[in-house]
């Protein structure tokens, strides 16, 4: 069975929250370490190209999260902690030169029978496939198909923003609770679009990924395939 739905482009997460997220990641990846006081919100809202106020609604997002620590007349302080919470804790790909903001744009959304190609994975014979591409700030980085296990309910294109995982949470009250990646080498699928400059059947890095909610097996694998010239796979340790 295949219903598909064409959704060119993802619902963007508001922007107070693109921020907290890029500021997620650079803690993450030690480069905002722990007790490093913030430049001054002013500045830091011109470096970002936004406003004053949703920086403070982005800085207020990392107080709730255990990251910042506001301190009256002396400014922002970075407090590590925890990062699970984030929408991209477990989004491993980097800019070469460090950094950027994860976003996707839909390019299909889809329930079918599961494939032969398919590892074994979930309860159920059929599945959610989305198809996206990838970047990083605005660099193209990869192309990605993730299958979600019918048997833990069925995606619909409508309300799909740039993390799947928040969707999970709101629509189907599923939250993805661990992954393991596996990293190595692929070609790139017949259906890359267009729009990534490698074209079908190029070898290059390649990413699958088994997660896990509350059920003894994986309910969701996803394969990536990205451009080594722009991004490489990241992996600390603390």
């Amino acid at each position: 069975m295949s219903i598909d739905y064409k959704q060119k482009s993802a619902s963007a997460l508001p922007r107070f929250i693109q921020i907290s997220e890029f500021l997620v990641r650079e803690i993450a990846a030690g480069r905002l370490v722990d007790g490093e006081r913030l430049a001054p919100e002013r500045d830091m809202a011109k470096s970002l190209n936004v406003s004053v106020g949703t920086l403070r609604k982005s800085l207020k997002e990392l107080e709730k999260m255990g990251l910042l620590e506001s301190i009256q007349g002396s400014g922002n302080y970075v407090r590590q902690n925890q990062i699970d919470g984030s929408v991209y804790a477990m989004f491993r790909l980097e800019l070469i030169n460090g950094g950027g903001l994860p976003k996707a744009d839909v390019l299909d959304v889809s329930l079918h029978e599961k494939p032969l190609d398919l590892p074994k994975f979930g309860a159920s014979k059929s599945a959610s496939r989305i198809r996206r591409l990838r970047y990083l700030n605005d660099t193209i980085i990869a192309i990605e198909e993730i299958w979600l296990d019918q048997s833990v309910g069925v995606i619909d294109s409508v309300g799909i923003s740039d993390s799947l995982y928040q969707y999970y949470s709101k629509h189907l009250g599923l939250w993805i609770s661990r992954a393991e990646d596996y990293v190595g080498i692929g070609k790139v699928p017949a259906w890359a679009p267009a729009a990534f400059i490698l074209l079908p059947g190029t070898i290059t890095g390649f990413i699958e990924r088994f997660s896990w909610g509350s059920q003894v097996a994986p309910v969701e694998y996803s394969r990536t395939w990205f451009d080594t010239n722009q991004t490489h796979y990241v992996q600390r340790l603390k």
